[in-house]
């Protein structure tokens, strides 16, 4: 009996793997702008994360700060960003694709300062939901620019890696935004709201990392190749001739693409219920469930970001911080690196068993030893599976429109599952559990079960739609024209040789003459199994 397709083509073909270069001769070869525009998209996504994790890590606090509401009425506010940060995706996406990865980047992150800054100045809850929902739409435009500005400078052989490290900036911004409210807010007069101002700082200091960075390579590319074809007598585009074709392509790519991107936004659902079921609540799960003082569950948090169990915690409290995001970011860079060799898909495949054979270790023991061990193992398994992403989507996307696409994909995913927490929280009402707290039974909803429902359900769901999915292994997109150009929705080609490495770009981008080789050129969009 013949092997179905979608299984045979899990792991990447051996010409393939045997074409790439050395990863260390790769890195070795990196510019100082291909590092720092990496390092500029990866800050970006951490503050991302500081920024989001902000309300999850005060939700005790904020039920204190506004009387009469209940976890449930705090968690609307994940809600709300979770919800409009589709909205954020496809206009910041959108600006991206047209103008160019810099200042919609920068602007992004100005934005999203002078929102978390006016958070911390709120004194009702409606002013607190409304400034978080229009939070959700500048966060939502920063994933999308952020993977694209840090992938797309890169050598195709560092790609898996590079992903890894990328995505697991959303790890260290949780662990950091940890920190802060473990270390600092206790000890301010204005508590939970100097966790935001403090995020806030940090994101307008990304803006100005990115802001003195030059635009990437692919669109000074495309605007020297204009150069070039107006002096050799070709037509002149204006602004708004450029807006029409990218109006036109983005057209053609909708119609062609229309069934990939049902399922990108398939997969980011399911991807975008491991991270937030697991994350979103856990701080409150262990107060409510497991009797964790706030500070307990703050470190358990930290052990559950970090894969050095002892030595990040202890890093943390000898004031070093260098540990800890080594430790964070460990999960998902292994990841990445070894799906530069067994595949993406098959990657996601095993992490994400990790995670259904460890749901029992998170959920049922109740010291704080155990616990947190479980919370490493869960959240090895889930940032490992989510290292993949960024690079999985960037080589399945249409290539002119590798902000947009992953972007709206990413966060659509994350506007369907916006109700997780909420989810947890009336599953809590409803399903009870009696703990002992100073020899006494008190009833507490059972976060615990609620939890390892929800998870499990959603490992079995990201399963079968990762491996009925397609895969692009290798694919070099940072060659095809940009969503301004004719031919950018179709996929067309700038370059032509498959030789010409994105290492090489900048400097190739000064001489267009080397021959043209598209043999060993896969298209991204071929069907799905």
């Amino acid at each position: 009996m013949a092997v179905p397709y979608f299984l045979r083509n899990l792991i990447p073909k051996r010409e393939k793997r045997q074409e790439a270069r050395p990863l260390l001769t790769v890195l070795a070869g990196l510019s100082w702008i291909q590092w720092a525009q990496f390092f500029s998209g990866w800050l970006a996504w951490t503050c991302d994360a500081i920024d989001f994790f902000s309300v999850s890590l005060s939700v005790s606090r904020l039920v204190e700060q506004f009387p009469g509401k209940t976890v449930h009425d705090i968690t609307t506010a994940i809600t709300l960003t979770l919800l409009l940060r589709s909205a954020g995706a496809v206009i910041f996406g959108i600006i991206s694709d047209r103008y160019g990865r810099k200042w919609p980047l920068v602007i992004n992150l100005v934005i999203v300062a002078v929102l978390e800054l006016g958070a911390g100045f709120v004194n009702t809850f409606n002013e607190f939901l409304a400034v978080r929902a229009l939070f959700g739409i500048g966060m939502g435009g920063i994933w999308g620019l952020a993977a694209s500005t840090a992938l797309e400078n890169l050598p195709v052989e560092a790609r898996g890696l590079a992903s890894g490290i990328l995505q697991q900036g959303y790890a260290v911004g949780y662990l950091l935004a940890a920190c802060i409210n473990l270390r600092l807010v206790p000890h301010t007069s204005t508590t939970w709201r100097s966790l935001f101002w403090t995020a806030s700082g940090i994101s307008l200091f990304a803006a100005g990392v990115r802001a003195v960075l030059p635009e990437s390579a692919v669109f000074i590319r495309a605007k020297e190749q204009e150069k070039e074809r107006i002096a050799n007598g070709g037509e002149v585009f204006g602004a708004w001739a450029k807006t029409k074709i990218f109006m036109h392509e983005t057209k053609e790519m909708l119609k062609r693409h229309w069934l990939l991107c049902i399922y990108a936004v398939l997969l980011m659902t399911g991807f975008n219920f491991l991270s937030h079921g697991s994350q979103d609540l856990y701080p409150t799960y262990l107060q409510t469930s497991k009797n964790f003082s706030p500070d307990d569950a703050t470190v358990a948090t930290i052990i559950g970001n970090c894969l050095d169990g002892s030595g990040p915690v202890m890093s943390l409290f000898l004031g070093s911080s260098l540990d800890s995001t080594s430790g964070a970011i460990a999960g998902g860079t292994i990841a990445g690196w070894v799906s530069q060799y067994i595949g993406r898909r098959l990657t996601i495949v095993i992490f994400v068993c990790l995670i259904g054979a460890f749901i029992p270790l998170w959920i049922l023991p109740s010291t704080f030893g155990a616990l947190s061990a479980g919370a490493f193992c869960i959240q090895f398994g889930v940032q490992g599976a989510w290292g993949v992403i960024p690079i999985q989507l960037a080589e399945m996307s249409p290539p002119a429109f590798r902000a947009t696409f992953p972007g709206v994909a990413y966060q659509l995913g994350n506007m369907v599952s916006s109700a997780s927490a909420q989810i947890e929280a009336t599953g809590g009402e409803h399903l009870r559990t009696t703990i002992t707290v100073d020899g006494q039974a008190r009833d507490v909803p059972d976060y615990a079960t609620v939890q390892g429902i929800l998870i499990g359900v959603v490992a079995a769901f990201v399963l079968i739609v990762t491996i009925l999915g397609p895969e692009n292994h290798g694919y070099h997109f940072e060659k095809a024209k940009t969503a301004f150009e004719q031919g950018g929705g179709r996929g067309e080609m700038a370059i032509d040789s498959d030789r010409e490495s994105a290492s090489e770009e900048p400097r190739a981008a000064e001489k267009r003459s080397e021959s043209v080789d598209e043999k060993g050129i896969d298209n991204p969009q071929r069907e799905m199994a």
